[in-house]
């Protein structure tokens, strides 16, 4: 494995296809490095005030509550009092956003997974544990790995490659071990069970409402659920760059069409699905972007000695 980010350049072909250097290290554009960094350290503040804005809440809650997860038990963390907690929510945003201009990239992105870490830890050990969180967390642990990259950066590197794969696999097991969990928890009931109707009657929306009326619907929905995230695994023999701009699309749309249902999204899930995403060509398209608006609208040109208008 490389280990300097512009170690183990390739030409696209063998990036794409992998060959001869394994799956966990085909080489990756330092460039989709770059542009992911940047939109996984923006969302840190949009989680923190909008998507677990209740978080921040448990600061007024008594300490005698505090039941940690196991990791929480393993670790010497601290207990969240007020100051723990709104400590860990400023330090946060601010180690994000300063993550995000690409300095000190290790250092800053060390920090960020440390601060969001805890502040997970603090989120979840009331007895609520969310499942929509590992993936981005991965993608906060293997970042700083990679060192400085740029926007434009046109190497490709080995490491770069390892650490897209670890979010890959992650959003994969994501699914995969919701199904696990639903046999797990459930068994089969729960796909012949009632599990969709009780939440659109709870969150439904006029999008949705109509499907407690049509028989079967919702089970055969529940079924097609549990089948798509058994299958998950099969994301993993996705290679082409249209192939994964096209697993995006559906992964997406399944995301926001449960939004639109009963107004759920998995946030930092779908953050960690945009890793798959071929960021490097960004930077080109918004030249050639720009090339074109400049086009449309030329300045006007003066012939030489002519006199202006009016």
């Amino acid at each position: 494995m490389s280990h300097s980010p512009g170690t183990g350049a390739q030409p696209e072909t063998a990036q794409e296809s992998g060959r001869g250097h394994g799956w966990w290290f085909r080489p990756v554009p330092l460039a989709r490095i770059a542009v992911f960094r940047t939109i996984a350290y923006l969302f840190v503040p949009v989680d923190v005030f909008l998507t677990t804005a209740w978080v921040r809440a448990h600061a007024a809650v008594p300490t005698e509550y505090y039941q940690p997860l196991t990791i929480g038990q393993l670790l010497p963390l601290p207990t969240p009092t007020a100051a723990v907690v709104h400590g860990v929510q400023w330090a946060l945003v601010a180690a994000a956003l300063a993550a995000a201009t690409g300095r000190a990239p290790r250092l800053l992105g060390t920090a960020v997974f440390v601060l969001y870490f805890e502040w997970m830890v603090i989120a979840m050990s009331y007895g609520k544990v969310d499942h929509d969180r590992i993936a981005y967390l991965v993608a906060l642990a293997v970042l700083p790995t990679i060192g400085r990259v740029r926007w434009r950066d046109r190497r490709s590197s080995e490491a770069a490659g390892w650490a897209m794969a670890a979010v890959f696999v992650t959003v994969m097991l994501t699914y995969f071990l919701a199904a696990w969990a639903k046999m797990r928890f459930g068994g089969w009931d729960w796909a012949t069970g009632s599990t969709l109707a009780r939440a659109i009657v709870r969150r439904g929306t006029v999008l949705s409402d109509w499907t407690l009326e049509v028989p079967g619907l919702l089970v055969a929905a529940q079924w097609a659920m549990l089948l798509l995230e058994f299958a998950a695994p099969l994301m993993l023999l996705v290679w082409s760059k249209r192939a994964r701009l096209a697993l995006v699309v559906f992964l997406l749309g399944f995301h926001l069409s449960v939004f639109a249902s009963v107004k759920i999204i998995f946030l930092p899930h779908c953050v960690a699905i945009l890793s798959i995403l071929p960021w490097e060509r960004l930077p080109d398209a918004a030249r050639q972007l720009r090339g074109r608006l400049g086009r449309r609208d030329p300045a006007v040109v003066q012939p030489t000695g002519a006199a202006p208008p009016g």
